[in-house]
């Protein structure tokens, strides 16, 4: 089985003493590729040092996330973000969106990152890995501003109705990352995520965070995805091989 990792954090400190193992692994599993997510413009040089120890391998997307947006310093974060994404290339802007889950006060300078992200990621013809907590609203009538025939992207770690899934697919070619959480016993959405198009759905793990059950608890990594796939075979009765070649074309199709 060939599949693909779209949203992936292995520049987080807890790969540091056995990231190569945690690729082998992944390669192992049948990752055939890995889409690295960006967090803050203090780290883009780790994203960009993994792509070229891993070269055609991992690839870096560009992005501020919405926690480390704060009203004294984002004006520094967008200007060395406008500054990175014209000096190198990235597969994505991401992962950027609207999160109020943690922190509601800094909204307002979350909208405008949010909404200048996406501007750029237009200018670049580039697709956008969305964070939206606590915020599917706000993030939808920000993307309404936009040229629904230029915009594309993934809603990652989606966990919503079909309902929010079709709101989306109406603002722009929009996919819709599914990880871990869709393992979980408690995860309710995945009682109607058949009524979304297979067509529309990748594979992510977020690692290192929120691992699939039975890993449940334990660090996250790429080489856990066919419990995702094995997961979505069973909801949309396919075998595990077909959710591995479809979403791998979905993936290919938005970022490749």
């Amino acid at each position: 089985m060939e599949i693909i990792e779209t949203h992936a954090h292995l520049d987080d400190p807890q790969y540091a003493e056995d990231l190569d193992a945690v690729v082998l692994r992944a390669k192992q599993a049948g990752v055939e590729k890995i889409l690295l997510a960006s967090v803050t413009m203090h780290d883009i040089g780790k994203l960009k040092a993994l792509e070229k120890q891993f070269p055609d391998y991992v690839y870096a997307m560009i992005g501020v996330h919405p926690q480390e947006v704060k009203a004294a310093s984002y004006k520094e974060e967008l200007d060395a973000f406008d500054r990175e994404i014209e000096k190198d290339n990235y597969i994505a802007v991401g992962e950027i969106g609207m999160d109020l889950y943690w922190d509601k006060t800094t909204k307002a300078e979350q909208e405008i990152v949010f909404r200048h992200q996406v501007a750029a990621a237009i200018d670049k013809n580039l697709p956008i890995a969305i964070h939206a907590r606590d915020a599917f609203q706000p993030t939808v009538d920000i993307l309404k501003e936009f040229d629904k025939t230029k915009l594309r992207g993934v809603l990652h770690c989606f966990s919503g109705a079909p309902e929010n899934a079709q709101t989306m697919m109406s603002l722009g070619d929009f996919y819709f990352g599914i990880g871990g959480v869709s393992t979980f016993k408690n995860a309710k959405f995945t009682e109607r995520l058949a009524e979304i198009p297979l067509e529309r759905i990748v594979l992510e793990t977020d690692c290192p965070y929120l691992a699939p059950t039975p890993h449940r608890g334990e660090r996250n990594e790429p080489s856990f995805l066919p419990f995702i796939a094995g997961k979505l075979a069973a909801i949309y009765g396919k075998t595990i091989e077909e959710i591995g070649k479809i979403t791998t074309n979905n993936a290919e199709r938005l970022f490749f």
